[in-house]
Protein backbone atom coordinates (compact mmCIF):
# COMPACT_ATOMS: atom_id res chain seq x y z
CA UNK A 1 0.00 0.00 0.00
CA UNK A 2 0.95 3.97 -0.30
CA UNK A 3 3.46 5.18 2.22
CA UNK A 4 5.40 7.92 2.87
CA UNK A 5 8.55 6.89 1.68
CA UNK A 6 8.49 8.35 -1.89
CA UNK A 7 10.30 7.05 -4.86
CA UNK A 8 10.34 8.35 -8.59
CA UNK A 9 6.66 7.62 -9.95
CA UNK A 10 4.80 7.15 -6.46
CA UNK A 11 1.49 9.27 -5.71
CA UNK A 12 3.11 11.66 -3.45
CA UNK A 13 0.58 15.03 -3.23
CA UNK A 14 -3.00 15.51 -3.81
CA UNK A 15 -5.05 18.70 -4.28
CA UNK A 16 -8.61 19.03 -5.28
CA UNK A 17 -9.93 22.31 -7.04
CA UNK A 18 -13.40 23.17 -5.49
CA UNK A 19 -15.16 26.52 -6.58
CA UNK A 20 -15.94 26.60 -3.12
CA UNK A 21 -13.37 25.84 -0.30
CA UNK A 22 -14.94 27.00 2.76
CA UNK A 23 -18.00 24.50 1.49
CA UNK A 24 -15.22 21.73 0.75
CA UNK A 25 -13.80 22.14 3.91
CA UNK A 26 -17.13 21.64 5.63
CA UNK A 27 -17.74 18.42 3.43
CA UNK A 28 -14.84 16.84 4.00
CA UNK A 29 -14.48 17.46 7.60
CA UNK A 30 -18.17 15.79 7.96
CA UNK A 31 -17.47 12.83 5.81
CA UNK A 32 -13.70 12.02 7.33
CA UNK A 33 -13.00 14.32 9.94
CA UNK A 34 -9.81 16.37 8.00
CA UNK A 35 -9.49 19.65 9.85
CA UNK A 36 -8.56 22.67 7.17
CA UNK A 37 -5.45 24.59 7.78
CA UNK A 38 -4.37 27.90 5.52
CA UNK A 39 -1.14 27.96 3.57
CA UNK A 40 -1.36 31.60 4.29
CA UNK A 41 -2.71 34.92 2.71
CA UNK A 42 0.01 34.42 -0.06
CA UNK A 43 -1.27 31.06 -1.37
CA UNK A 44 -4.68 32.89 -2.62
CA UNK A 45 -7.09 30.39 -0.90
CA UNK A 46 -5.12 27.25 -0.88
CA UNK A 47 -4.90 25.32 2.61
CA UNK A 48 -4.02 21.39 3.55
CA UNK A 49 -6.36 18.86 4.52
CA UNK A 50 -4.90 17.17 8.00
CA UNK A 51 -5.54 14.50 9.95
CA UNK A 52 -4.12 14.63 13.84
CA UNK A 53 -1.93 17.43 12.59
CA UNK A 54 -0.55 16.01 9.77
CA UNK A 55 -1.39 16.64 6.00
CA UNK A 56 -3.21 14.28 4.25
CA UNK A 57 -4.26 16.31 1.11
CA UNK A 58 -5.27 19.75 0.15
CA UNK A 59 -7.51 22.13 -1.31
CA UNK A 60 -7.74 25.95 -3.24
CA UNK A 61 -9.68 27.87 -5.85
CA UNK A 62 -10.20 26.58 -9.16
CA UNK A 63 -7.45 28.24 -11.60
CA UNK A 64 -8.14 27.02 -15.37
CA UNK A 65 -10.54 29.05 -16.92
CA UNK A 66 -14.34 26.25 -17.45
CA UNK A 67 -12.26 23.58 -15.54
CA UNK A 68 -14.35 21.33 -13.25
CA UNK A 69 -13.76 20.55 -9.49
CA UNK A 70 -11.80 17.17 -9.53
CA UNK A 71 -9.23 15.54 -7.66
CA UNK A 72 -5.72 15.92 -8.66
CA UNK A 73 -2.82 13.37 -8.35
CA UNK A 74 0.34 14.44 -8.34
CA UNK A 75 3.48 11.71 -8.42
CA UNK A 76 6.99 12.40 -7.54
CA UNK A 77 10.31 13.36 -9.86
CA UNK A 78 12.95 14.03 -9.60
CA UNK A 79 13.63 15.71 -12.66
CA UNK A 80 10.52 17.60 -13.65
CA UNK A 81 11.46 19.49 -16.45
CA UNK A 82 12.63 16.03 -17.74
CA UNK A 83 9.51 15.10 -17.37
CA UNK A 84 7.54 17.38 -18.74
CA UNK A 85 9.58 17.18 -21.95
CA UNK A 86 9.22 12.94 -21.66
CA UNK A 87 5.35 13.65 -21.66
CA UNK A 88 5.36 16.18 -24.58
CA UNK A 89 7.71 13.49 -26.41
CA UNK A 90 5.06 10.39 -25.39
CA UNK A 91 1.88 12.14 -26.72
CA UNK A 92 0.75 13.93 -23.80
CA UNK A 93 -0.22 17.38 -23.19
CA UNK A 94 1.57 20.20 -20.38
CA UNK A 95 -1.50 21.95 -19.02
CA UNK A 96 1.17 24.23 -16.77
CA UNK A 97 4.76 24.16 -16.94
CA UNK A 98 7.03 23.64 -14.32
CA UNK A 99 6.91 26.74 -11.98
CA UNK A 100 8.63 26.91 -8.67
CA UNK A 101 6.24 27.06 -5.44
CA UNK A 102 7.81 29.25 -3.11
CA UNK A 103 10.46 27.12 -2.38
CA UNK A 104 8.69 23.99 -1.35
CA UNK A 105 9.05 22.18 -4.49
CA UNK A 106 8.00 22.26 -7.90
CA UNK A 107 4.86 21.55 -9.93
CA UNK A 108 3.73 21.07 -13.20
CA UNK A 109 0.63 19.81 -14.44
CA UNK A 110 -0.39 17.08 -17.73
CA UNK A 111 -2.84 15.19 -19.97
CA UNK A 112 -2.16 11.86 -21.11
CA UNK A 113 -3.09 10.72 -24.66
CA UNK A 114 -6.30 9.27 -23.33
CA UNK A 115 -7.46 12.82 -21.47
CA UNK A 116 -6.86 11.89 -17.71
CA UNK A 117 -5.61 15.11 -15.98
CA UNK A 118 -2.88 14.33 -13.42
CA UNK A 119 0.40 16.28 -12.73
CA UNK A 120 4.06 15.93 -10.58
CA UNK A 121 5.75 17.17 -7.41
CA UNK A 122 9.25 17.42 -7.24
CA UNK A 123 10.03 17.89 -4.03
CA UNK A 124 11.69 20.83 -1.97
CA UNK A 125 11.08 21.62 1.64
CA UNK A 126 8.19 19.72 0.91
CA UNK A 127 8.47 16.21 0.28
CA UNK A 128 4.65 14.93 -0.34
CA UNK A 129 1.94 13.94 2.11
CA UNK A 130 2.70 13.82 6.01
CA UNK A 131 -0.09 10.69 6.08
CA UNK A 132 -0.91 8.15 3.81
CA UNK A 133 -3.09 4.08 3.76
CA UNK A 134 -3.62 5.30 7.61
CA UNK A 135 -7.69 5.91 8.15
CA UNK A 136 -8.62 8.75 6.52
CA UNK A 137 -6.65 9.13 4.52
CA UNK A 138 -5.07 8.43 0.46
CA UNK A 139 -4.12 5.11 -0.02
CA UNK A 140 -4.81 3.88 -3.17
CA UNK A 141 -5.21 5.87 -6.85
CA UNK A 142 -6.86 3.92 -9.65
CA UNK A 143 -6.63 5.16 -13.44
CA UNK A 144 -10.02 4.31 -15.77
CA UNK A 145 -9.28 5.29 -19.48
CA UNK A 146 -10.40 3.32 -22.65
CA UNK A 147 -7.38 2.04 -23.80
CA UNK A 148 -4.98 0.49 -20.39
CA UNK A 149 -2.35 -1.04 -22.62
CA UNK A 150 -1.83 2.97 -24.41
CA UNK A 151 -1.79 4.04 -21.28
CA UNK A 152 0.75 0.95 -19.50
CA UNK A 153 2.86 2.06 -22.02
CA UNK A 154 2.82 6.37 -21.69
CA UNK A 155 3.59 6.12 -17.64
CA UNK A 156 6.39 3.66 -18.21
CA UNK A 157 7.81 5.97 -20.57
CA UNK A 158 7.43 8.92 -17.81
CA UNK A 159 8.10 6.83 -14.34
CA UNK A 160 9.10 3.17 -15.24
CA UNK A 161 5.91 1.56 -13.32
CA UNK A 162 5.92 -2.05 -13.42
CA UNK A 163 2.75 -3.72 -13.32
CA UNK A 164 1.05 -7.09 -12.79
CA UNK A 165 -2.47 -8.21 -14.52
CA UNK A 166 -5.46 -9.26 -12.07
CA UNK A 167 -8.43 -11.02 -13.72
CA UNK A 168 -11.57 -10.27 -12.13
CA UNK A 169 -14.99 -10.71 -13.12
CA UNK A 170 -15.65 -9.19 -16.23
CA UNK A 171 -12.48 -6.88 -16.91
CA UNK A 172 -8.30 -7.24 -16.30
CA UNK A 173 -7.42 -5.07 -13.73
CA UNK A 174 -3.64 -3.75 -13.84
CA UNK A 175 -1.73 -3.23 -10.51
CA UNK A 176 0.75 -0.83 -10.61
CA UNK A 177 4.07 -0.64 -8.77
CA UNK A 178 7.34 1.83 -8.68
CA UNK A 179 10.41 0.79 -10.59
CA UNK A 180 12.12 0.25 -7.75
CA UNK A 181 11.51 -2.09 -4.44
CA UNK A 182 9.31 -4.75 -3.45
CA UNK A 183 6.56 -4.80 -6.03
CA UNK A 184 3.80 -5.94 -3.22
CA UNK A 185 5.40 -3.11 -0.95
CA UNK A 186 5.74 -0.54 -3.34
CA UNK A 187 1.83 -1.41 -5.34
CA UNK A 188 0.10 2.01 -4.87
CA UNK A 189 -2.59 2.00 -7.45
CA UNK A 190 -3.91 0.35 -10.61
CA UNK A 191 -5.48 0.53 -14.01
CA UNK A 192 -9.11 -0.20 -15.11
CA UNK A 193 -11.22 0.01 -18.68
CA UNK A 194 -13.14 3.06 -18.49
CA UNK A 195 -16.60 2.08 -17.56
CA UNK A 196 -16.08 -0.62 -15.99
CA UNK A 197 -15.42 -2.25 -12.32
CA UNK A 198 -15.35 0.61 -9.64
CA UNK A 199 -17.18 3.12 -10.40
CA UNK A 200 -18.96 1.55 -13.83
CA UNK A 201 -21.35 4.18 -15.46
CA UNK A 202 -20.56 6.96 -12.96
CA UNK A 203 -17.08 7.00 -14.43
CA UNK A 204 -17.61 7.94 -18.07
CA UNK A 205 -14.50 10.37 -18.62
CA UNK A 206 -10.77 9.48 -18.46
CA UNK A 207 -9.44 10.13 -14.98
CA UNK A 208 -7.38 9.20 -12.16
CA UNK A 209 -9.55 8.04 -8.66
CA UNK A 210 -8.37 8.63 -5.11
CA UNK A 211 -9.07 6.26 -2.88
CA UNK A 212 -9.33 6.94 1.16
CA UNK A 213 -9.25 4.39 3.85
CA UNK A 214 -12.32 4.23 5.48
CA UNK A 215 -13.01 2.38 8.97
CA UNK A 216 -16.73 2.38 8.04
CA UNK A 217 -17.51 2.34 4.25
CA UNK A 218 -21.24 2.45 4.65
CA UNK A 219 -21.52 5.28 7.50
CA UNK A 220 -19.06 7.66 4.83
CA UNK A 221 -21.38 6.78 2.18
CA UNK A 222 -24.08 7.68 4.28
CA UNK A 223 -22.17 10.85 5.80
CA UNK A 224 -21.32 11.70 1.68
CA UNK A 225 -25.37 11.92 0.88
CA UNK A 226 -25.92 13.69 4.17
CA UNK A 227 -23.55 16.51 3.72
CA UNK A 228 -25.16 17.11 0.15
CA UNK A 229 -22.82 15.26 -1.80
CA UNK A 230 -23.83 11.54 -4.34
CA UNK A 231 -22.98 8.05 -3.65
CA UNK A 232 -22.33 6.63 -7.24
CA UNK A 233 -21.93 3.29 -6.17
CA UNK A 234 -22.94 2.07 -3.53
CA UNK A 235 -20.73 0.25 -0.75
CA UNK A 236 -19.62 -3.41 -2.15
CA UNK A 237 -17.24 -6.45 -0.97
CA UNK A 238 -14.51 -7.21 -3.40
CA UNK A 239 -12.76 -10.42 -2.87
CA UNK A 240 -9.23 -9.80 -2.30
CA UNK A 241 -9.42 -6.18 -2.00
CA UNK A 242 -12.04 -4.84 0.85
CA UNK A 243 -15.15 -2.96 0.83
CA UNK A 244 -15.04 -0.08 -1.55
CA UNK A 245 -17.48 2.53 -2.53
CA UNK A 246 -17.72 5.87 -5.27
CA UNK A 247 -18.98 9.17 -4.30
CA UNK A 248 -18.72 12.83 -5.39
CA UNK A 249 -18.85 16.03 -3.31
CA UNK A 250 -21.09 18.61 -3.50
CA UNK A 251 -19.60 20.64 -6.36
CA UNK A 252 -19.22 17.35 -8.46
CA UNK A 253 -15.55 15.97 -7.43
CA UNK A 254 -14.98 12.17 -7.69
CA UNK A 255 -13.72 9.86 -5.28
CA UNK A 256 -13.96 6.89 -3.48
CA UNK A 257 -13.84 4.68 0.08
CA UNK A 258 -11.85 1.85 0.59
CA UNK A 259 -11.49 -0.33 3.67
CA UNK A 260 -9.00 -2.91 3.02
CA UNK A 261 -8.99 -6.79 3.49
CA UNK A 262 -7.57 -7.05 6.61
CA UNK A 263 -6.01 -10.29 5.15
CA UNK A 264 -4.41 -8.75 2.26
Amino acid sequence: MLGTDFRTGSPNWLDLGSPDVDAAAAFYRSVFGWEFVSAGPEAGGYGFFQVAGKTVAAVGPLTEAGAASAWMTYFDTPDIRATAKAVKDVGGTVRAEPMDVMGEGWLAQFTDPQGAQFACWQPGKTGGLELTSAVNSLVWVELHVPDPDSAIAFYYGLFGWRHEEMQTPGMTYRVLSTAEGDKQMTSFGGIAPLGEGAGGASNMLPRWVPYFNAADVDAAAVAIEGNGGEVLMPAVDVPGVGRIAWGSDPAGAVFALLRPDPRM
